[in-house]
């Protein structure tokens, strides 16, 4: 059973990232499951830390990635939009080269709130970083 209340496409949300830090890390959506959202992200100069592995940051960015678009793809997006509250992550293992990959699963999908995990792995499949992000759900507030 699907979790997901907006159809849509990894191509599609790709494409709506590609001009802000998603874009600029070269996150891609990879996949859309019926309880999961990947991503990927290139290990490379532009995603290293000043030693030569991949940044703390740039993962935490790539599990946000995930996490907050799966979100959205579980609101209804014309009453109510969702935003970070809080996100926390365990760095596991150093990452030089290749890509990276992240899913996000719920752990909880309340009214108000969500809760995402987030594995990172590497392209063996090796665990590089956990993360649990939580989102807050709102309501859209009317134009002025």
């Amino acid at each position: 059973m699907s979790i997901w209340q907006v159809a849509t496409t990894a191509e599609s949300l790709t494409e709506r990232g590609s001009k802000t830090l998603p874009g600029y890390l070269g996150i891609r959506i990879t996949e859309i499951g019926p309880d999961y959202l990947r991503a990927s992200m290139p290990v490379h100069a532009h995603t290293h830390q000043p030693f030569g592995a991949l940044h703390g940051g740039a993962s935490v960015a790539l599990a946000e990635t995930a996490g907050s678009l799966a979100s959205m793809l579980c609101i209804d997006g014309e009453k109510f939009t969702c935003v970070g509250q809080e996100i926390n992550a365990n760095h596991l293992r150093a990452v030089t080269t290749g890509t990276v990959t992240a899913t996000a699963r719920p752990y909880h999908l309340g009214a108000r709130s969500h809760v995402w995990s987030i594995e990172i792995r590497d392209e063996r499949e090796r665990l590089v970083c956990i993360s649990r992000l939580t989102m807050a759900i709102v309501e859209r507030r009317p134009r002025e």
